[in-house]
């Protein structure tokens, strides 16, 4: 007896019988810690902000930028010199006071969002992964590295194919000669990070599948059945994201459309995991 109680005792904390206020507790330093190594990255990025913009933020903007050379170099094997992109004819100015120093506040806050991501998500996760089942935590095993592993990538599929791609029609895009394109430097910051975290966001569609179906409100045939109209719902999304231009929506287009698929994949294995556990339990 004396000796369970002791086992009990040593027992982590999250595996206990905890009361609400003991959770509430533990979710708070859980987010203390998130937006602790937030703003720690946040910070960093302050220092560092004139190599950061000069490098990343505004590297777009110029036509030596990696994205508009791999073009360049495809239109060359291909022949169609078209793709070669010597001049973004549009300059990036300053028309407030407090603009630069708010952009640098904003744009060192998104880059410590996105460079401390998988740790937050980890303390995330930490929180919530105490409360599954045993096969739940199984099937979720990996949980932290897909899930930062698709932001990621959707976040540099965003700045390396879908922005510098829109920042360019954008700016090739004109009604007349006479009209000089002076982008204001909010509208340049907030268009460049608007494409970019959506597709980071959109690229969690298997993480979102993931849950809704160990949720029950979706399975694998709903997603078969409504395929058509999810591909409907994807061109929408992509012209949303993206400037009204084909390549553009095509482009953000292709990615979704392979992560639906492997979200029925997805969804077709936890089905089949959750079948065989139901037989399981019967068969006892």
């Amino acid at each position: 007896m004396e000796e369970n109680e002791e086992n009990e005792e040593q027992l982590p904390k999250s595996e206990k019988e905890m009361s609400f206020l003991d959770h509430l507790e533990e979710l708070r330093w859980h987010i203390i810690r998130s937006f602790g190594s937030i703003a720690i990255f946040a910070v960093a990025a302050f220092i560092f902000r004139q190599p950061i913009w000069h490098y990343i933020i505004l590297a777009p903007s110029r036509p030596d930028f990696w994205t508009y050379d791999m073009f360049c170099r495809l239109g060359s094997l291909t022949g169609a010199d078209f793709f070669c992109i010597d001049e973004l004819p549009f300059i990036i100015q300053n028309r407030r006071m407090t603009a630069q120093f708010t952009m640098a506040l904003t744009s060192s806050f998104v880059i410590g969002m996105i460079v401390a991501f998988p740790y937050a998500f980890w303390e995330f996760w930490r929180f919530i992964r105490p409360g599954l089942y045993k096969n739940e935590k199984q099937l979720s095993r990996g949980a932290v590295f897909f899930v930062t592993l698709l932001f990621l990538t959707g976040i540099l599929f965003g700045y390396y194919v879908v922005a510098p791609i829109s920042i360019n029609f954008l700016t090739n895009f004109k009604l007349d000669e006479s009209i000089l394109n002076e982008i204001d430097l909010t509208s340049y910051v907030s268009t460049v990070m608007m494409l970019v975290l959506a597709c980071g966001i959109m690229f969690q569609l298997p993480v979102v599948v993931y849950f809704l179906t160990k949720a029950g409100i979706i399975t694998p045939e709903f997603l078969k059945t409504y395929r058509k109209h999810a591909i409907v719902v994807i061109l929408v999304l992509s012209a949303l994201i993206t400037p009204p231009d084909v390549i553009s929506q095509i482009l953000m287009c292709f990615p979704l459309l392979l992560l639906y698929e492997i979200s029925i994949m997805l969804a077709n294995t936890i089905k089949r995991e959750e079948d065989k556990l139901l037989l399981e339990e019967e068969s006892k």
